[in-house]
């Protein structure tokens, strides 16, 4: 095993992620002959196949899946000493990568990244915008150092950090603005409108209508909170959105947005990021000129 390099086994990590030897190629900036010589050299070092290969598509064997698991821990491992010894070399500086929510992104990005600049002038921020569960494994695997999610998340290997809390509003229709805003109990009976599945902000949304499950008929899924306001502005239903995303959002929607009575549907957005991780104490830092920059919009 004296023969495995470091470079092997984030090949491995990248074919493993991709399904693809090409695109792992393109992910590793190498070409795909090189790279599959090297899988092969993996592959007789460690004396088993890693990889089932057929003219359609790659998998993992079953000594590959456990063989995987592994290698993650190595190389994030790895990568955390990596970012101890930057961080006790130069403090809060070098790249910083950050993964959000999309319900997020859009509307705390642009005043978040104009103060970490301004606090952190050394810091190179890189974003990955994706779906809480994508996050949370790139999170796992080491390939972000922190997220910004609705907590909790509720994984004992992560740091949860609270940020700050909003409400969900309703948006329909602007010639239903003066009608009563309906409970949840009417919501459900209403053409609902809610992000496509994988987004944490539909199940939240679902859960306070008390809809664990809908009929496709009930409800229609956007890719986006900006796809649900222009068609609730067409006249196809309603739909609940994030406080914070009212002022972009409906700014070209002949929409109306109104607020629940109390207890107001709402959510927690929090930092999260790896226990282990040696960056703990400046993510901790980065957190606060985050709740600060919610505060100040």
């Amino acid at each position: 095993m004296d023969n495995i390099t470091l470079r092997q086994l984030r090949y491995f990590d990248a074919v493993a992620r991709l399904g693809h030897f090409g695109h792992a190629a393109d992910a590793c900036a190498i070409t795909q002959p090189a790279l599959s010589m090297q899988i092969k050299e993996l592959e007789a070092t460690v004396g088993a196949p890693l990889f089932e290969r057929t003219t359609r598509n790659i998998r993992l064997t079953t000594f590959g899946e456990e063989y995987v698991k592994r290698v993650r821990d190595i190389l994030r491992a790895v990568d955390e000493l990596g970012d101890f010894a930057r961080t006790a070399a130069t403090g809060i500086a070098g790249p910083l990568r950050i993964g959000v929510i999309p319900t997020v992104a859009p509307y705390l990005l642009p005043s978040l990244m104009r103060q970490i600049d301004t606090v952190f002038p050394s810091l190179t921020v890189h974003i990955r915008e994706t779906i809480t569960p994508r996050l949370i494994e790139e999170l796992t695997a080491g390939r972000i150092d922190t997220a910004i999610v609705a907590l909790p998340v509720s994984e004992t290997q992560f740091e949860e950090v609270p940020l700050f809390t909003e409400d969900f509003v309703l948006v329909r229709p602007e010639n239903d603005a003066n009608k009563p805003v309906p409970s949840a109990e009417i919501l459900r009976e209403m053409r609902l409108l809610l992000l496509e599945e994988g987004h944490c902000f539909r199940d939240q949304a679902l859960s306070f209508c008390s809809m664990p499950s809908v009929r496709p008929r009930e409800v229609m899924d956007g890719s986006s909170l900006s796809t649900l306001v222009q068609m609730v502005g067409a006249g196809m239903g309603v739909t609940l959105i994030p406080e914070m995303a009212v002022p972009v959002e409906t700014r070209s929607a002949s929409v109306a947005v109104s607020h629940f009575p109390d207890p107001q549907p709402r959510r927690t957005i929090g930092m999260i990021w790896r226990k282990t991780s040696p960056l703990s104490d400046h993510l901790r830092q980065i957190s606060d000129v985050v709740r600060s920059c919610r505060q100040d919009q």
